[in-house]
């Protein structure tokens, strides 16, 4: 006889084993898929926006909305890839033919050194000046090489990435037009109370978006201006340096300054007494404050993650999921902090909760009188824009 408490567990059983086959189904566009998601997430409120602008038509919203993703992420971001392509390219092909030698402007470096801290790298093994150049060179060597072997292997499953690309915006029209639906089927299906579900969906979304937006526009931001500086100097490989000082602004305190310093130090030790004086105080004033100026306003004090969880969940995630772990580290972590923040608070934590009654429910219908005062604007907005006073009780008739 199959009883009610094996009824459910046999459906449990028959769920997961289907999540699991649907997981597996997507694996292969997982990059897609996920990317598709942050997109959406992060461009939501302009097609809200977009929404009340053209009365409810939602299909001609999230084609504006996609469009606009295209002309400020899709399209910037496919020209900035060749050019880094392009650029590695040559280098790694003027390492092979000796036309750079890293080993000599190391040796140039040191030359400017004191006398001091040429002590010190003899005690740290560093003193094997031909050792030295030869690692420097095996590896800059090395990353244009990795970067090179990138873009044959894309060139080779061109097939593979256009599909991948095409799921990405198909699902990304989908998700956007369609976002609030989602959102609310999702909530119904997390197995607690209404309340912890609206308060984790409310705290997560806050804290993902405004973590994406800050690593990713702080990145960019600090990458494009090292990038103008080594231009106006006369650098070369732009973009590649701007490339990869973006990727190590996520380190904090140093980060971009592991590229720019030693190329102000050459510049020094070369004699270009002013290019070195002005590329160091540029990195300082400029590309140094970035982090503190952006970040804050862009992240805010109660949603920011603290430095190092997100530099260990960045290194991490792109350990364990490739390029694509540039995002999904700190987001993981973002919903670690959310779920355990939540735990310790309770019914205490202050965080604004998912509007879900609103979205599943119309209001009820309530007596009015002449004096009666009633709010029935929704707010279905997530994350800073909920921080609004409340609609006002309603006053009884007299």
């Amino acid at each position: 006889m199959i009883t009610p408490e094996l009824e459910r567990k046999i459906f449990l059983a028959l769920l997961l084993i289907v999540t699991i086959a649907f997981v597996a189904i997507l694996m292969p566009f997982y990059g897609a898929v996920f990317w598709g998601m942050i997109l959406a997430l992060l461009f939501n409120p302009l097609q809200r926006r977009l929404v009340r602008r053209f009365s409810g038509r939602n299909n001609l919203a999230a084609l504006a909305t996609l469009g606009v993703v295209m002309v400020i992420v899709i399209i910037p971001v496919a020209v900035i890839a060749t050019s880094l392509v392009a650029e590695a390219s040559a280098i790694y092909q003027r390492i092979n033919t000796g036309q750079f030698n890293v080993g000599d402007y190391f040796q140039k470096i040191l030359g400017l050194l004191p006398q001091w801290l040429l002590s010190l790298l003899e005690r740290l093994g560093l003193n094997d000046l031909g050792l030295v150049q030869t690692k420097l060179a095996a590896g800059a060597a090395a990353g244009s090489q990795f970067v090179a072997t990138q873009a044959i292997s894309i060139g080779q499953n061109t097939f593979e990435f256009v599909i991948g690309f095409g799921v990405m915006l198909y699902l990304l029209f989908f998700l956007l037009r369609d976002g609030k639906d989602l959102s609310v089927r999702i909530l119904e299906a997390i197995p607690l109370n209404e309340h912890h579900k609206r308060k984790l969906m409310g705290k997560f979304t806050t804290v993902v978006r405004a973590t994406v937006k800050g690593n990713v526009v702080v990145a960019a931001t600090q990458g494009a201006l090292g990038g103008l500086i080594f231009w106006i100097l006369g650098v070369e490989g732009v973009v590649l340096w701007s490339v990869i000082m973006a990727f190590l602004s996520l380190l904090p305190a140093v980060g971009a300054a592991l590229i720019w310093g030693p190329v102000a130090l050459y510049f020094l030790a070369t004699g270009a007494l002013v290019q070195g004086f002005v590329l160091i105080a540029y990195g300082i004033v400029v590309i140094g404050l970035v982090d503190n100026v952006l970040r804050p306003v862009l992240v805010g004090k109660d949603t920011k993650m603290p430095d190092y969880v997100v530099l260990i969940s960045t290194l991490g995630g792109m350990a364990l999921f490739g390029i694509n772990g540039f995002v999904i580290g700190p987001v993981i972590a973002a919903l670690f902090i959310a779920a355990w923040d939540l735990c310790t608070s309770g019914d205490n934590d202050d965080t604004p909760e998912f509007p879900l009654a609103a979205v599943e429910a119309p209001m009820p219908e309530a007596d009015t009188g002449p004096d009666t005062e009633i709010n029935t604007e929704i707010n279905t907005e997530i994350g800073p824009e909920m921080d609004r006073e409340p609609a006002p009780p309603v006053r009884p008739a007299r």
